[in-house]
């Protein structure tokens, strides 16, 4: 089996670093620059012939800039023989330009989601790694294999953990198309939904919102794959208090934060807006009390195991693997075993009782739980 050598692109190096930790990883070395005409130059440091490489940058910040240096760094892995290219993009970018739609201009819009996988492709990359994508047929805008991860486990077990009333609980989608999501969350809970039904008559601009369901002496929990101007989910939280919601909740996978979002945050009725790390949130939760940044590192990272490993990674779909020891895991060979398991740690559904401690070894059938491990951690045998 080839090693793995895992890289960080300029987008997101402290989600990089959290998961090379977790996986008890160096992150390679990689120089980028650019030149005096702005062009983008990238040096990888270390000899990846034969191996199995990895290369995380998220679609944030210099979204351009970013996108054009995580293709060359594909291409100088490829062609430098690597066995495998990985393209870990944990907000995958252009996402919302999936579709032709009378917004944007009708049959002259382009579909740029489409054109960012072909070049993606293009660039060299054998896989893709990402995490709740804005529309999930996107995946079939590859013809490479796409894993999309959730982060719908951490919510539910965000929401128990911290949420003390959430029996009370409605899970509120800002728009139709997160019905699916809402109404999934909902039922796992066991508690009833809502929809915010809005029209759009420009893009980042809401021009009218009708609520369906009934909120009334409810905590309202939003949740939304992604927010950027929060124009949506700022006018969402009004029309939930007007219905008598007791309480406001926002959780979102991708916070973008973009123009007025900020104030508008700081205006609106919330008592929470929970997202998660796959878009950095250090200097807007300084401006932003009410932001909370959840740590996700670990859904990649054993993606990225299981993927190296040739295990499943649907497991994720339902699962979360956690780490509870309050600072960064022991470390891991380089060769990923087949098992990981740390000191005070889960892997866990937010609805099944931790099992006793156990260590998980590769049998004929798969994944099989064997004696104790002298780490005491606890592991949830894969199905």
């Amino acid at each position: 089996m080839p090693n793995i050598v895992l890289f960080s692109g300029s987008s997101h190096h402290d989600l990089s670093q959290k998961v090379a930790d977790r996986l008890g990883l160096d992150l390679g070395k990689v120089t980028t620059k650019k030149f005096s005409n702005q062009e983008t130059c990238v040096e990888i440091g270390e000899s990846v012939r034969g191996e199995d490489v990895y290369i995380v940058q998220s679609g944030c910040g210099e979204i351009n800039d970013n996108l054009m240096e995580l293709l060359i760094m594909i291409n100088a892995c490829k062609i430098a023989s690597s066995s495998r290219v990985t393209a870990v993009i944990p907000c995958f970018p252009y996402a919302r330009q999936d579709k032709k739609d009378k917004v944007r201009g009708g049959s002259r819009a382009p579909i740029s989601a489409k054109l960012v996988a072909n070049m993606l492709s293009v660039a060299g990359a054998d896989h893709i790694i990402t995490m709740d994508l804005h529309a999930s047929q996107i995946q079939g805008f590859f013809d490479i294999a796409v894993d999309n991860l959730y982060a719908e486990p951490a919510v539910l077990q965000w929401i128990k953990e911290n949420i003390p009333e959430w029996k009370n609980c409605i899970i509120v989608s800002p728009d139709a198309g997160g019905a699916k999501r809402v109404t999934s969350i909902a039922d796992r809970l066991n508690v009833d939904f809502a929809l915010i039904h809005k029209e759009r008559k420009k893009a980042n601009e809401v021009d009218r919102m009708v609520l369906v369901g009934d909120v009334k002496d409810r905590v309202a929990i939003l949740v939304d794959d992604m927010a950027d101007t929060c124009g949506t989910i700022c006018f969402a939280a009004d029309k939930l208090i007007e219905a008598g919601a007791l309480k406001v909740y926002a959780i979102l996978t991708h916070g973008i934060f973009s123009g007025p979002a900020i104030s508008r945050i700081n205006n609106a009725p919330f008592e929470a807006v929970v997202v998660t790390n796959t878009i950095p949130q250090e200097e807007k939760m300084k401006a932003c009390p009410k932001i909370q940044a959840s740590d996700h590192s670990m859904i990649p990272a054993e993606a990225i195991r299981r993927t190296h490993n040739g295990e499943s990674v649907s497991y994720l779909f339902s699962h979360v693997p956690l780490w509870g020891g309050g600072g960064p895991p022991p470390p891991q060979p380089t060769s990923l075993p087949a098992f990981i398991v740390f000191p005070s740690g889960t892997w866990t559904d937010p609805f099944t009782p931790t099992p006793p401690a156990t260590s998980l070894q590769k049998g004929p059938d798969g994944l099989q739980p064997s004696t104790c491990d002298p780490l005491k951690g606890h592991a949830h045998a894969v199905q």
